[in-house]
C-alpha cells in the first residue's frame, strides 16, 4: 500500500483549512485517511504559530515507514527540521517565451526603421 503525507482540505467556501494527514494514495483528496498528523491554515499570517501545528513524532514515524510526502507538506516538514528539501532551480523561469521574445525584436527593428526615416532627410540634406 502507498502511502501519502497529504492535505485533506476542511472549511467552508473561500475560507480554506487543511488537515495534514496519512492516507493511502489511491483514496480521494478528502476521504479515507489512516490518521490525522496536524493541521495547516493558510488564513493566518506566515508567521503565526499555530498556522502549521504537526505531530512531529508521528511524522518522523510515517517517514521511516516509506510514506512519501507531497511537496507542501515536505515544506512543513523541512521548517520542523525532520525532512531535508532540496531547493528548486529553474533558470528558464524568468526567460520570455517565443512571441514575447518576437515581438520585442519586431519593436526593435520598428523603432529602427523610424530612426533611419528621421535621420534620412537630413543627410540628404547635408550632401547638396
Amino acid at each position: 500500500m502507498a502511502l501519502k503525507l497529504r492535505l485533506a482540505r476542511a472549511g467552508t467556501k473561500k475560507r480554506p483549512f487543511y488537515h495534514i494527514v496519512v492516507a493511502d494514495a489511491r483514496s480521494p483528496r478528502d476521504g479515507r485517511f489512516i490518521e490525522k498528523l496536524g493541521t495547516f491554515n493558510p488564513l493566518l499570517a506566515k508567521d503565526a504559530e499555530n498556522r502549521v501545528v504537526l505531530d512531529t513524532e508521528r511524522a518522523k514515524h510515517w517517514v521511516s515507514v516509506g510514506a512519501q510526502p507531497t511537496d507542501r507538506v515536505l515544506r512543513f516538514l523541512d521548517a520542523a527540521g525532520l525532512v531535508k528539501r532540496d531547493a528548486r532551480n529553474n533558470p528558464n523561469k524568468a526567460k520570455p517565451g517565443e512571441k514575447a521574445t518576437q515581438r520585442a525584436e519586431d519593436r526593435a527593428a520598428k523603432a529602427a526603421a523610424i530612426e533611419e526615416a528621421k535621420n534620412a532627410p537630413k543627410e540628404e540634406a547635408a550632401a547638396e
